[in-house]
């Protein structure tokens, strides 16, 4: 409807005759220029308030630098979340091997729960914790150094300054972190609630000293030491072996003395199984009406998240988050956009699905559906594209030409299987129809070589269309996108119990495309 782009398609044919003007249009729709994101800077300068620092565990000594980037981006803001709301237990959806999980567990000391419908993802993750659980004193051995160092390099290098020069710069970086909360009331209320845990951090700044040093040095020593009790809380009441009378007569013992043998044997037992359990693998399969409570007996208030949580799990995230009093914060990455349920996709009347697009009321009322080609594109990443990672042409034309086979010589128009990675295995266009037949469990003897290979040569002369064809496909591929994230972020809007919640990018989109954040804080009272 906006006439600056009217002249993309043709007003009779409704086909594209202006591709510059349709890339500008893909552009100018694109959530990276609509304004409607919070930029991660500002939410974690509003959140952190006066936190302490992490212990310097690198994510990168265990995991790829794809990973390594999301976890450790990820993984901090969702720290200074479960810190805003002071809270220390976090649920991570669809946690796979358990990446997230046990660097949310090692760096920052929460109680994490990691839920997986895959049992094999979920073995992984007990494999991990075992070969973890060896590098674990190290790590917080090292973190304590990492500190100590750290500490002392500010101490050495902060420069004498007089106690004027520190108020004004303090008093900058206080107005600096509360800009966000200085809206009007309506915004201020939807940005970054209390939460009626934690404030913002007022205390003004000053030179650290030898003597605060030492202290922070202390107190983070005694955190680390304390490590082992927060293990407790997943333990039931009688999981604790308490001191054997054999050893003495406790009935002689002082209330004093049973009290310290009682401590005593808790940090031994928790110490234990804090070292064999960095975080909590779990197998179950998360729909919108789970109830967390019959899968962790301990529940409490807590934050839920999810990295590249795949499909309509993104959306139950969401749903089970508004829903669920004691969840205070949500932190949820989608991915796979192509496997959305679709409430409007074939017009069926199923009254009790519960459907992954659309969320909000908004784009029920008016009955919107993308269709899978466009969830398919929304796959896709422009900006790895733009920087020389170009599509992989040739896989692309080999899917197209067998999809060709299978409908004109099998007759085969929707199957529920796929045809995967046979593209790599391949050695030849005839060895992959053939592998991908058998996939599809469709007899390719009726299929001579000749055949195929006449296949193949009538439509290689269009390679060069479906290269063209699919970079369209790439440009518009953020308009798609965006459509999705607005979506949940609508309605999250369209929540009572919502205090904030925004779209946040957090990771660089060439090393991990699926970049844009959902998260959400409950009010106060809920």
């Amino acid at each position: 409807d906006d006439p600056t782009f009217s002249g993309v398609f043709c007003e009779n044919s409704e086909k594209l005759i202006n591709v510059h003007l349709f890339a500008l249009a893909a552009k100018y729709y694109s959530l990276s220029n609509l304004g409607v994101c919070t930029p991660l800077e500002d939410i974690l300068e509003a959140l952190k308030g006066d936190s302490q620092e992490a212990t310097g565990i690198k994510p990168d000594e265990f995991m790829n630098n794809k990973k390594s980037h999301e976890v450790q981006v990820m993984s901090e803001l969702v720290d200074n979340i479960a810190n805003y709301c002071g809270i220390k237990q976090v649920i991570d959806i669809g946690s796979g091997k358990g990446y997230l999980s046990s660097f949310l567990s090692m760096q920052y000391n929460l109680q994490v729960y990691g839920i997986d419908s895959s049992n094999s993802n979920t073995n992984g993750a007990h494999e991990r914790n075992r070969k973890l659980r060896k590098h674990w004193r190290a790590y917080q051995s090292r973190g304590r150094a990492n500190l100590k160092s750290q500490s002392l390099e500010k101490a050495n290098d902060r420069p004498a300054e007089s106690e004027t020069k520190y108020k004004t710069i303090n008093e900058t970086l206080l107005n600096n972190a509360n800009s966000l909360q200085s809206q009007d009331q309506a915004i201020t209320q939807d940005f970054i609630p209390s939460c009626g845990f934690t404030e913002m951090a007022t205390s003004e700044t000053s030179i650290e000293t030898d003597a605060d040093m030492a202290t922070r040095t202390q107190s983070h020593e005694r955190k680390l030491s304390e490590e082992v009790l927060d293990i407790l809380n997943v333990l039931p009441a009688d999981a604790v072996e308490l001191s054997s009378s054999s050893h003495c007569d406790c009935g002689e013992l002082c209330e004093e003395q049973k009290v310290q043998r009682k401590i005593t044997s808790l940090k031994t037992k928790a110490s234990k199984l804090s070292e064999s359990n960095l975080y909590f693998p779990l197998t179950s399969c998360i729909t919108a009406e789970t109830e967390l409570s019959d899968i962790i007996a301990d529940l409490q208030n807590c934050m839920i998240v999810g990295l590249h949580t795949c499909g309509d799990l993104a959306a139950n995230t969401l749903r089970i988050f508004t829903a669920k009093p004691e969840i205070k914060a949500v932190c949820s990455v989608g991915c796979c956009y192509h496997l959305l349920s679709e409430q409007f996709e074939n017009q069926e009347e199923c009254c009790d699905k519960v459907w992954g697009f659309p969320m909000c009321q908004y784009l029920k009322d008016k009955g919107w559906c993308c269709g899978r080609n466009a969830r398919m594109s929304a796959c896709l990443a422009l900006e790895r594209v733009a920087v020389g990672q170009m599509l992989p042409t040739e896989s692309l034309f080999y899917r197209a030409v067998l999809q060709v086979i299978i409908e004109e010589i099998y007759g085969v128009t929707k199957s529920d299987r796929h045809v995967g990675k046979t593209f790599s295995k391949s050695s030849s266009f005839i060895d992959y129809v053939r592998r991908s037949l058998k996939k599809l469990e469709l007899d390719d003897s009726k299929l001579p070589d000749s055949c195929i290979m006449d296949y193949y040569e009538k439509y290689k002369h269009r390679m060069n269309e479906l290269e063209a064809f699919n970079m369209l496909k790439v440009v518009l591929a953020p308009c798609i996108e965006v459509l999705i994230l607005l979506d949940r972020l609508c309605y999250l809007k369209e929540q009572e119990n919502i205090a904030w919640s925004g779209l946040v990018k957090l990771f660089d989109p060439v090393k991990s495309p699926r970049c844009y954040a959902v998260i959400a804080l409950k009010k106060q009272s809920c």
